[in-house]
């Protein structure tokens, strides 16, 4: 029978154990504040930079009058250039839980603490559990308390009123708070996938890395004006990566298998 008290118990262990990394702390810690700074900075030096005042629409090039339609130039360099950076809160939510995941995971064949842990009552689904949502739930707080922050600190920047609805309305809202979740439940059954082919974290890490492959697409298609991010790319990207995840918990279950994890990790 499934019981939540030996899943948190296996989180506490985790995060007992992962959290000693300096690696795992330099990517949690680091990461979610200079991507936060970043955007803030650039929104600060366009909405204080007086020479980009006065643009009309019809100095917006095509690709940003797809994004932001007849608003001012500076507000539509200003929504393009979040767009871009916004993409950042979409790769915390993977790189993070890789780095836990694999130094977690690729760490009980190197410090043979496996075989103790399967000798508990625990059960296969609390340990993938356990070992989930320890990886999970340190990226999905990063992310949106970073992204909450940023919220709250942009009107400092100077930015105007559109872009500030722009930044707090419902594409990037559903992206971070929908999509991130999604994407980090994806990166860390990735990661146990990986982990169960390799023994060392360092690999595990950089081979789950590949993940951020498409979050780089969509950046590059934005800057190419082949891709509009919109409410309507969001809500088809989270169903196919439902649909991903399902597949990857069912692929992580049968790698977990507990009568092949004593032979088959070595």
């Amino acid at each position: 029978m499934f019981k939540f008290a030996r899943v948190r118990t296996i989180i506490d262990k985790e995060w007992a154990e992962v959290f000693k990394n300096r690696v795992v702390l330099f990517t949690i810690i680091l990461m979610p504040v200079l991507f936060t700074l970043l955007p803030l900075g650039m929104l600060y030096f366009f909405g204080h930079n007086a020479a980009m005042q006065g643009g009309d629409s019809a100095d917006v090039p095509a690709q940003f009058a797809m994004t932001c339609g007849n608003l001012p130039m500076m507000d539509c360099v200003q929504i393009f250039m979040v767009n871009e950076f916004m993409l950042l809160y979409l790769i915390m939510p993977i790189m993070i839980p890789i780095a836990i995941a694999a130094y977690g995971i690729v760490g009980e064949k190197t410090t043979r603490s496996l075989e103790p842990l399967l000798a508990t009552p625990v059960t296969t689904e609390e340990l993938l559990a356990g070992k989930g949502l320890s990886a999970v739930i340190p990226a999905v707080i990063a992310t949106w308390g970073c992204f909450i922050i940023f919220l709250l600190a942009v009107p400092v920047t100077g930015v105007s009123k559109e872009v500030l609805v722009y930044i707090a309305g419902p594409t990037w809202v559903l992206a971070i708070f929908l999509v991130g979740p999604l994407m980090s439940v994806m990166a860390v059954n990735f990661a146990i996938f990986v982990s169960s082919r390799t023994a060392d974290p360092r690999v595990a890490e950089q081979i789950s890395a590949v993940l951020i492959m498409p979050v780089m697409l969509v950046l590059f298609g934005q800057l190419a004006g082949f891709i509009i991010l919109n409410v309507k790319l969001v809500m088809i990207t989270a169903a196919a990566l439902v649909v991903l995840d399902i597949a990857m918990i069912r692929l992580a279950a049968r790698l977990f298998r507990r009568e092949t994890i004593l032979t088959g990790w070595k």
